[in-house]
């Protein structure tokens, strides 16, 4: 997996696979983002090509964690991420998830 900031905007785009291997490098950028304040994080993740349940539920642990009024938009997730978004944590109104 690999992470660079996003360009022209707040986020990062990442790319490869977010499973056991790469969960210490998806949480501490899940934790940045937190961290850092801004009302709308994007995370791109076009060129993501799998991510696991423990995956899908540290990006849902972490959206808990931010303040009111904000959220992350989680551009172009591989499928599966927003099936499993959508059926545990249909309600997260923290998380948006942009297919554009």
């Amino acid at each position: 997996m690999t992470v660079r900031p996003l360009e022209g905007g707040r986020g990062v785009r990442a790319a490869g696979e977010i499973g056991l291997a790469t969960h210490t490098i998806w949480e501490r950028v899940l934790e940045q983002a937190v961290r850092g304040g801004e009302a709308v994080y994007h995370l791109e993740l076009s060129e993501v090509t799998f991510v696991d349940v423990a995956g899908a539920g540290a990006l849902a642990a972490a959206a808990g964690r931010l303040g009111d009024g904000r959220r992350f938009v989680v551009r172009r997730p591989p499928p599966a991420l927003s099936r499993v978004l959508d059926m545990f944590w249909p309600d997260l109104s923290t998380i948006e998830v942009s297919m554009s």
